[in-house]
């Protein structure tokens, strides 16, 4: 009997304690897989070192994880990563605190393109180019241009993401005369490369699977998906098109009504550290959004990778976050209904 108390009371301490850390934690939301432990082994575990706070994750898809927010009476997280567009639902929406920019001490080396609204910052920042197997396309096509991707050749042979088709509606614009802002001039550049279509992608891994495989030897992808696909030995090529690449940029945003600000602030603090930064550039192949990270001169060669000013100035294809918020819903819904049915 005594014997089961004491187990009890064991148990009950351990429980107790474990509540309290729960309650304790300053709690993440982001990406399931690869990107939370990128948050969580280069920023979460130097936060945790520093503070003696532990981070709990709630990971999820990024418009999954923005209705949860929106129909939340109480944020169920502290701070949220998020698309930089995505984000500006998030402004939109009353969820995010504006930031006091003096309380991130690296802030005056942030980049202009990471300097996102009063409410949301850059993260890190990468690429939707073209990627592609040398090994499964013909010899003659090397994709100095977006337009190479509607070579004939290439028929059954391409992916793209569902989830986001702006890329490739912006880059069908461009190279029809417009922007993303007059996107409509594209729609029939973009619908002539429907038979080059093989797959649309749902996620990273459904990406990765199909790329490695050789199903689609060409794909419209994350430039870090691709790196992390070359380390494991998946013969990739990622090229940067004469016309650019379409930059993307995830970032951080304080959740209102959190009763943690000002951990939060600390968590983003050593984000953007030019220490934390370097690691991030070596651990995904992102662009750093601070000028003063120390990168390889590998990952600095690596396309997709922006280290300087005239990087981000002539290869980022930018596609205004405002907009690309506004016109998510009305983009996904032509691209189905014209390209992917």
């Amino acid at each position: 009997m005594i014997q089961k108390i004491l187990t009890a009371g064991v148990l009950s301490s351990v429980l107790f304690a474990g509540a309290v850390q729960a309650e304790d934690a300053l709690v993440i939301s982001t990406w399931g897989g690869s990107f939370r432990d990128l948050i969580d082994e280069n920023i979460g575990k130097e936060f945790t070192r520093q503070t003696g706070v532990p981070v709990k994750y709630i990971t999820g898809g990024t418009i999954d994880r923005l209705n949860k927010a929106k129909l939340a009476t109480t944020p169920e997280s502290d701070l949220t990563f998020t698309t930089s567009h995505i984000g500006w639902l998030y402004v939109n929406g009353g969820l995010f605190e504006q930031l006091d920019t003096s309380k991130l001490t690296n802030y005056s080396h942030l980049v202009d393109r990471a300097k996102i609204s009063p409410y949301h910052i850059g993260s890190w920042a990468y690429v939707y180019t073209i990627g592609y197997r040398p090994d499964l396309v013909p010899s003659s096509i090397t994709f100095n241009s977006w337009n190479d991707l509607w070579n004939p050749e290439l028929k059954g042979k391409i992916a793209s993401p569902d989830f986001d088709p702006s890329h490739i509606i912006d880059i069908a614009a461009i190279l029809s005369g417009g922007d993303a802002s007059t996107w409509e001039k594209g729609q029939e550049k973009l619908k002539a490369l429907k038979p080059n279509f093989k797959a649309f992608y749902t996620n990273d891994a459904n990406s990765q699977q199909l790329i490695s495989t050789g199903e689609t030897p060409v794909q419209i992808l994350l430039s870090m998906n691709a790196y992390h696909m070359v380390g494991q030995g998946v013969p990739i090529k990622v090229v940067m098109p004469k016309e650019g690449a379409v930059l993307g940029v995830d970032s951080m945003g304080i959740m209102k009504g959190s009763k943690k600000v000002d951990l939060a602030y600390k968590f983003m603090d050593i984000a953007l550290s030019p220490e934390v930064q370097s690691k991030i550039v070596a651990y995904k192949k992102a662009s750093p959004v601070v000028d003063n990270a120390k990168v390889s001169s590998e990952d600095a060669a690596l396309p997709g990778v922006f280290t300087t000013k005239e990087q981000w100035a002539t290869q980022a294809i930018v596609i205004d976050d405002k907009l690309r918020a506004e016109k998510t819903a009305e983009w996904r819904k032509w691209f189905t209904e014209n390209i992917m049915n």
